[in-house]
């Protein structure tokens, strides 16, 4: 099934020689798919080249920062401007105060933010703040949600459905994983045993709104307004994690959909304009606790880094204008249409959610509720989709765990090219 070109296989062969695993982030090595990755010379617009020089349509936009496509002409200049004038100061910038600004203007629950540099920075210091607020240690995750590489966070299940969590990663000290309590998303009833048993010791409660680190799934009804009930009634802090749902579906993310106001929320990805960013915010009793007004200690050297700054705020700029997301929901909703239809009309199994520019395909008849029921599609036939798109130049996400997006600089013609290649590609399998 690989379809890989010479150049391409030349440099993952180079690049496992010095370089874990052949890549800087797990994903890229195409385990999931059974294969070997391409590299990328170039890319604007909805498309990237490989160094072979084959182009595809792209599908995973940086995975999400690029909400406006590859290399668009407003980030690129900007960054191309503001670097004449030096790319770091460790001092603080003007740019740090407008990006502030705005992410306090554009999601209501945040009253104060902090940039720091990833969204494991995000999360990381959010847990930490969150644990000094409270004055309490135990934090709640979802199975199946990822809030980045930390040890408090990556925390797998326990051997039932209510135990603390266990290391999920070798390095990760176990008495880290006894403070983080694990539960199935979309089990009211999980929660509701839990904070019955241990509410007062909670300190937090971290959710991907909606998740999209195994698939794409969506809260059931009622569902992310019970989290916020039990926190609050019990002191703990409510977290979402927006950091691929923010200025993506909105400019409030999943909470302006929703209606909801955590404690705090964590970003990243759009923000940046395609560069390394992150940030957490909140309420200001919360987030006055951060050094130097408060105890808890948080840093960054390139923390509020001007190229990042600038190049998010015009990314933001251009989604604020009115062409901006309901552009992308009119795309959205194309491409789920026509996806639909042609997965009706061929009669494969299958469940489709999509939000706004957001989408994920599972080859199943399960309703999607949470991680086990992702994990139980046809992970065979994805494979063999998977490469039979790419060879006919799509690229997809390379694995069955992975949501898709959409960007401005994909047009309809981008959308019915890509269907028709599904509909090749379904019919060989």
């Amino acid at each position: 099934m690989d379809g890989i070109g010479p150049l391409s296989k030349k440099l993952f062969s180079a690049a496992k020689e010095v370089i874990p695993g052949g890549v800087n982030s797990p994903v890229r090595a195409f385990r999931n798919v059974g294969g070997e990755p391409f590299f990328v010379r170039r890319a604007k617009g909805s498309r990237i080249e490989d160094v072979d020089g084959k182009s595809y349509i792209d599908y995973i936009g940086s995975w999400g920062p690029n909400i406006l496509g590859h290399a668009p002409t407003v980030v690129t200049n900007t960054i191309h401007e503001v670097a004449k004038s030096g790319v770091s100061f460790g001092i603080p910038n003007p740019f740090e105060v407008e990006m502030a600004r705005t992410v306090c203007d554009w999601v209501p629950s945040v009253e104060k933010v902090r940039m720091c540099n990833s969204g494991t920075e995000a999360t990381m210091s959010a847990i930490r703040l969150a644990r000094g607020f409270t004055k309490r240690d135990l934090i709640v995750k979802f199975d199946g949600c990822y809030h980045g590489h930390s040890d408090s966070l990556l925390v797998a299940a326990g051997s039932g459905a209510l135990t603390h969590g266990e290391p999920d990663s070798a390095g990760v000290p176990g008495d880290f994983a006894r403070n983080t309590a694990v539960l199935p998303y979309n089990r009211p009833e999980a929660l509701e045993e839990l904070f019955a048993r241990e509410g007062e010791k909670v300190a937090a409660v971290i959710v991907e709104s909606y998740p999209a680190n195994a698939g794409f799934v969506l809260p059931r009804p009622g569902y992310l307004e019970l989290l916020a009930r039990l926190s609050r009634e019990h002191g703990a802090l409510l977290i979402f994690d927006e950091v691929m749902t923010g200025f993506r579906l909105g400019k409030a993310g999943v909470q302006g959909i929703e209606g909801l106001s955590p404690d705090l929320s964590c970003f990243g990805k759009v923000i940046g304009g395609g560069l390394p960013v992150g940030a957490f915010g909140g309420r200001a009793e919360v987030m006055d606790q951060l050094a130097p007004d408060g105890p808890v200690y948080q840093a960054g050297t390139l923390s509020g880094n001007p190229l990042a700054m600038a190049a998010g705020l015009a990314q933001l700029r251009e989604l604020a204008r009115p062409s901006g997301y309901p552009r992308l929901e009119q795309l959205g909703a194309h491409f789920e249409q026509g996806l639909r239809t042609l997965l009706d009309a061929k009669g494969v199994p299958h469940r489709l959610n999509r939000v706004g520019s957001m989408f994920c395909l599972f080859f199943t008849e399960r309703e999607i509720v949470n991680v086990d029921d992702v994990m139980k599609q046809d992970m065979e036939f994805f494979r063999k989709f998977f490469w039979g798109c790419l060879a006919k130049g799509i690229y997809l996400a390379p694995s069955p765990y992975e949501t898709g997006f959409l960007s401005l600089a994909h047009t309809e013609a981008d959308l019915d090219e890509t269907l028709g290649v599904f509909d090749e590609v379904l019919g060989g399998i």
